[in-house]
């Protein structure tokens, strides 16, 4: 899946009013995190992840999450990380 600049313009300012739904903290990014990361995927396709710890690492845990979740980074603005995976049915 590939979306054009377009379409993450669209996700994004669709993201902005959205709160974070997963906070990256102390413990890094863990299985149970990446359980979580999916399921709300399932249901809302857009979400968006904080990083309150762990923020020098943000791009490497950022494609870690895309990678392992097989979402889209939409958006990476300062600790904020904006993903999308299109429902399949």
């Amino acid at each position: 899946m590939t979306l054009t600049n377009k379409e993450k313009q669209t996700l994004k300012a669709k993201a902005h009013h959205l709160d974070p739904q997963i906070q990256i903290g102390k413990q890094g990014l863990t299985p149970e995190q990446i359980q979580t990361i999916k399921t709300h995927l399932q249901s809302h396709e857009l979400l968006k992840i904080k990083f309150n710890d762990h923020k020098h690492q943000k791009e490497e845990l950022s494609k870690q999450i895309t990678t392992e979740t097989e979402s889209e980074q939409i958006s990476l603005i300062g600790n904020t990380l904006i993903i999308y995976k299109k429902h399949t049915q």
